[in-house]
């Protein structure tokens, strides 16, 4: 029973930043989106292949588990986020106020607070939705949606002023992130002891790695537009600096100075990459408006 936990955790833990990734055969459709698929591949990875811990009670030993339920979390955002535009931008035709019936059932289930579990005493004694549960179905909705793509009964508008309308929302929520690294950062010089510095780069790692992958199969779905352009060489520089974020993994973090040496500052660092993404991101944006 004394291992229980310890080893419990050690089998449990798993932080899968493999920058390779790519949506499985079952999930790919021809005619359809790879980004849509690897939206739904990721999914899948975390709930029912790695398995969810962020909402696991105390009988679970990945309940103790700190840094994987932050980057669990912060990965669904940014799935969340990209199910959110392609409802409200990509996925309808321009001027329709019609949004697609399975994009809008996706962006709303992933957006389930993470940490909710089958039963939570604290706001009804009766059973409740679990984040899993929400999840895969919303992941299903990707699918159907996908599938009808491929039959051509669906809309994926692959404009360049659409795209450059996706990749604003995108930069928009990496300020986001940047703001919340930077002010821990700022707001702590507790180094190697700061036990909230790890939630937070967690959380921006697993956001980071989420929209790596999204963005480098937006990519592949908008080849034309982008060779079309010419944006080709700071697409691939935009996607270098979220990949670096993304796999940044220290064997602590620490929260020191911006310019320590024994004690370094794994935020500042992490919100360099982060900021230095948004620019290129906003570099992208500007050559597409040309």
């Amino acid at each position: 029973m004394a291992l229980y936990y310890p080893v419990g955790m050690m089998l449990a833990n798993t932080i899968n930043d493999d920058v390779a990734f790519e949506a499985p055969a079952e999930f790919q459709v021809a005619k359809g989106s790879r980004a849509v698929a690897a939206a739904a591949a990721l999914i899948d990875r975390e709930v029912t292949q790695t398995k969810w811990v962020a909402n696991k009670p105390f009988i679970f030993p990945s309940s103790m588990l700190d840094n994987m339920p932050n980057f669990q979390m912060g990965l669904v955002y940014a799935v969340s986020r990209f199910a959110i535009e392609m409802t409200d931008v990509l996925g309808r035709t321009r001027g329709s106020s019609q949004a697609d019936a399975d994009l809008d059932k996706a962006s709303g289930l992933l957006k389930y607070d993470g940490t909710i579990w089958v039963w939570e005493p604290s706001t009804s004694l009766m059973p409740t939705a679990s984040a899993e549960r929400q999840y895969i179905a919303g992941q299903k909705a990707l699918v159907r949606y996908n599938e009808r793509l491929g039959e051509g009964n669906a809309v994926y508008d692959k404009r360049a002023d659409n795209l450059i309308v996706f990749l604003a929302r995108v930069g928009s929520d990496l300020g986001s992130a940047s703001a919340a690294l930077d002010q821990r950062a700022m707001g702590s010089d507790a180094g190697w002891f700061d036990t909230q510095a790890d939630d937070i780069f967690y959380a921006a790692k697993g956001r980071l790695y989420g929209y790596f992958i999204l963005l480098r199969e937006i990519g592949i779905d908008f080849a034309e537009v982008i060779a079309e352009k010419k944006v080709d060489k700071a697409w691939a520089q935009m996607l270098g600096s979220l990949k670096t974020a993304a796999v940044m993994d220290p064997l602590v973090v620490s929260n020191g100075a911006n310019d320590g040496l024994a004690v370094p500052s794994h935020l500042a660092v992490q919100g360099f990459y982060l900021l230095r993404a948004r620019t290129q991101l906003k570099e992208v944006e500007n050559i597409l408006l040309k």
